[in-house]
């Protein structure tokens, strides 16, 4: 699926292995978004034509979108509209 900054999608799955440990709740954090709508923020390219797609999830968390981010392989977003 081809992607862009700007594009609206929805977190339809979370990546195996997350864990939340005493400094960071990865795994509750994106628990928290399942199911949500976000705008791509970024693109990030990795090896071979995989890439990671950022989305701004703070208002999951209420703060503001860009206080806090995930990096998401694109086989866990459906793109939406």
């Amino acid at each position: 699926m081809t992607m862009k900054p700007g594009d609206r999608v929805r977190l339809v799955s979370v990546p195996d292995g997350l864990r939340d440990d005493e400094q960071l709740s990865t795994k509750s954090l994106f628990e928290a978004c399942l199911g949500r709508t976000f705008v791509v923020q970024a693109i990030q390219p990795m090896e071979g034509s995989r890439f990671l797609v950022e989305l701004h999830v703070g208002h999951v968390v209420g703060t503001q979108d860009f206080v806090h981010s995930i990096w998401v392989e694109p086989d866990h977003l459906a793109r939406v509209g």
